[in-house]
C-alpha cells in the first residue's frame, strides 16, 4: 500500500473539459478526482481508495489546490496546478506528497 509514498509522482493530466459560464470556467471537482485516480492507477497499478478535492478547479494558468488521496488508513496531500488552458481544455499537473499527511 505504500507505493504512493515511495515514488513522488508528477503527472501531466490532459483533456479535462471546461464547464461553466464564459466568465468563470472551471474543471468540475468530480472530473479532477477521476483524472487523479485514473492517472495514479496507470502509474502504480493500483487505484487509490479515495480521492477528494475541495471543489472545482478554476481553469486559469497557475491556479492550484490541494486534494486528499486515501490509501488504506493513510492520507496524502495531492497538489494540483493548472499549467495551460487552450481551446476549451485545461491541462494540469498533480504531485503526490512523499509521505502521509
Amino acid at each position: 500500500m505504500r507505493r504512493f509514498a515511495a515514488v513522488p509522482l508528477l503527472l501531466a493530466l490532459a483533456g479535462a473539459s471546461l464547464t461553466g459560464c464564459s466568465s468563470t470556467k472551471s474543471v468540475p471537482q468530480a472530473d479532477v478526482e477521476d483524472q487523479i485516480s485514473t492517472q495514479l492507477a496507470a502509474q502504480v497499478g493500483q487505484e487509490p481508495d479515495d480521492v477528494s478535492c475541495p471543489g472545482d478547479l478554476e481553469a486559469t494558468k497557475d491556479t492550484s489546490m490541494t486534494c486528499t488521496l486515501t490509501v488504506g488508513e493513510d492520507e496524502y496531500d495531492v497538489g494540483v496546478t493548472v499549467t495551460e488552458v487552450k481551446d476549451g481544455t485545461a491541462k494540469f499537473d498533480i504531485e503526490v506528497a512523499d509521505g502521509p499527511s
